[in-house]
């Protein structure tokens, strides 16, 4: 029994080496910084705005936000979104109006109101800034629509 676990203690302590050794070959996107060294601060990101919206790169792909939302606030009770994008609103405010496939439940059932599962509109849809990739990229667009 003990001849067992000091096998296995030593296998699981082999482990453990073998990945302190590799891991130091591993790059960060820190750079050369140290971690304990503070880290340099980068200059804030510009909003990209795009009047008409961004072009959408995959068939189902949420729309893209062409303007900010930092103060937009989005609880339970309320969706600033709502205010310009709602059923009632999007026509006076001249905005695209919510997707209908948001008024549906997951059954398919016709709502009044935008559906809990659509409600949070930031989990979806997303601001643009303006920034240079950190990790290149090789992603090829296929079938775009607006």
């Amino acid at each position: 029994m003990k001849k067992t676990m000091h096998a296995m203690v030593g296998v699981v302590l082999s482990f453990f080496v073998v990945g302190a050794v590799s891991a130091g070959d591993v790059a960060s996107l820190r750079g050369a910084s140290d971690l304990t060294t503070k880290a340099v601060k980068t200059k804030k990101a510009k909003l990209e705005k795009v009047s008409g919206g961004f072009e959408r790169t995959w068939a189902e792909q949420p729309p893209m936000v062409p303007h900010e939302v930092d103060k937009y606030r989005i609880s339970i009770k309320n969706n600033g979104c709502l205010k310009c994008h709602g059923a009632k609103t999007y026509e006076k405010e001249k905005s695209p109006k919510v997707g209908d496939s948001h008024f549906l439940t997951r059954d398919d059932k016709r709502l009044e109101k935008v559906s809990s599962r659509r409600w949070f509109c930031t989990q979806c849809h997303a601001p643009q800034m303006s920034l240079t990739p950190l990790v290149s990229n090789t992603f090829e667009t296929v079938g775009r629509s607006k």
